[in-house]
């Protein structure tokens, strides 16, 4: 079997899925080269748009883009192509987070990804209420698989460790509303009805608020003089899940980004709603106190999950890429 050549709609149907991946706040903090020589899409972080307050450490940033490369896999398995992943490939180029080799054919069988294709496109954060209803247990073990195939974590506790999990969440909330510099870069990454630039979150996709309190969902929008959801009752018991590492450095910050996508993609296909709960891991204190009294267990995110309605598109910034006509090996792939 021949390994097909990349074109340019190959090209676009890759960036595309990349771009889907979700990112925090919806900054899309990625950069992507194309290296014709090696057959390679290198995956870079943009500095433009880092969150100094919220994620000082880029720890966030690096899941974003982990989640991004998660989904060029999938896009590349879906096209025939094996695709073969390094990260961060260059010690001495900081900025380049991966390089995904399209090599090839791709072998079909339970370890394929194409499978998962078709829910990068279904894939939305779900901000408002869930049913309730349980989401069973074999699904649930498929959701801790997926995650353990791509080396992290996956800790679904019972109902007194839930309620932990959110009370921390619910103190990082607290927190953030009260910093004024964390709620400005929060309320700027909004975006007014009818200026989308591609980024950011549109007031009409923020969700409502818990009217219990019991799980705090992220304010957006605070005081500001924008419509408002009604405050709704979310579920009575959240199911959520906490991903985490044995480790806490960069290549393990990328490892839990691809795991996050990896659950989250199949979840969609069970037809199973997400969100992310990130606010207890935008404090040190806190983020510490999620993972508990074990060691080495570095947490990443808390996701809730259930069934109900399916969440609201955000924009995406359109992809675009030039490739070189005859590869050179002094010259760096072109940025999308």
């Amino acid at each position: 079997m021949l390994t097909r050549e990349i074109d340019a709609t190959a090209v676009q149907c890759l960036l595309a899925a990349a771009v889907a991946a979700p990112s925090i706040h919806n900054t899309q903090p990625w950069r992507f080269g194309l290296d014709p020589g090696t057959r390679s899409v290198e995956v870079r972080a943009d500095p433009r748009r880092r969150l100094p307050m919220t994620d000082p450490d880029l720890r966030a940033q690096h899941l974003s883009v982990g989640a991004a490369v998660f989904n060029l896999r999938v896009a590349a398995a879906n096209l025939g192509w094996e695709p073969v992943v390094r990260l961060l490939p260059a010690a001495d180029d900081p900025g380049l987070l991966a390089r995904v080799r399209l090599a090839g054919p791709v072998e079909c069988g339970p370890s394929s990804l194409r499978h998962l294709y078709e829910a990068v496109e279904r894939r939305h954060t779900s901000r408002m209420p869930f049913t309730g209803r349980p989401v069973p247990e074999p699904i649930v073990t498929e959701m801790i698989s997926a995650v353990r195939a791509e080396g992290a974590h996956l800790e679904v506790p019972d109902i007194v460790g839930t309620r932990r999990l959110l009370r921390l969440t619910r103190a990082g909330e607290a927190r953030n509303a009260s910093h004024p510099g964390r709620t400005a870069e929060v309320r700027g990454r909004l975006t007014a009805p009818g200026r989308d630039t591609g980024y950011g979150i549109p007031v009409t996709a923020v969700g409502a608020l818990d009217a219990s309190g019991r799980i705090p969902m992220r304010d957006f929008t605070g005081r500001l003089p924008v419509p408002h959801l009604p405050a709704l009752h979310f579920e009575r018991h959240a199911q959520v899940a906490l991903l985490w590492t044995a480790w806490d450095r960069r290549e393990d910050w990328l490892r839990a980004g691809q795991a996050l996508q990896r659950v989250l993609l199949t979840a969609t296909e069970h037809g199973v709603r997400t969100s992310m709960l990130h606010q207890a891991m935008e404090w040190t204190d806190l983020r510490a106190a999620t993972g508990g009294p074990r060691q080495r267990c570095c947490p990443q995110l808390l996701i809730r999950f259930g069934y109900g309605p399916e969440g609201g598109r955000t924009p995406r910034a359109a992809a675009h890429v030039t490739t070189q006509h005859a590869p050179d090996p002094g010259r760096r792939p072109p940025a999308v």
